[in-house]
Order: structure tokens, then sequence, then C-alpha cells
């Protein structure tokens, strides 16, 4: 089962990127997560429009 994460694998990796992190750290990378995705899909949604205005 390589490359199949369950429930309790994610639990583990989360417990140890907490001690790792720290709860304040951990936060602040998710919101970076977070801005990055919706920063990626603004551009690949304005990617996908500009040919379009230009044809």
């Amino acid at each position: 089962m390589i490359g199949k994460l369950g429930l309790p694998e994610i639990l583990v990796i989360l417990a140890v990127a907490l001690l790792i992190f720290g709860p304040s750290k951990l936060a602040d990378l998710g919101k970076g997560l977070g801005e990055g995705i919706k920063n990626f899909k603004s551009a690949v949604k304005d990617g996908d429009q500009g040919p379009e205005k230009k044809s």
C-alpha cells in the first residue's frame, strides 16, 4: 500500500508537524499555503481567458 495515506497516517504526519513547527508557525504555514493556492487558481483562470481576449 505504498502511496496511499489513510486517516491514521495523516494524523501522525500532522502531529509530527505540530511538534516540529509549533501551533503558531503551523497556522502561518497553512495560511501561506491557502494564499498560494488561491493565487495559483486565479493565475490559471486569467491564463485561460488571456488568449481569448487577444484573438
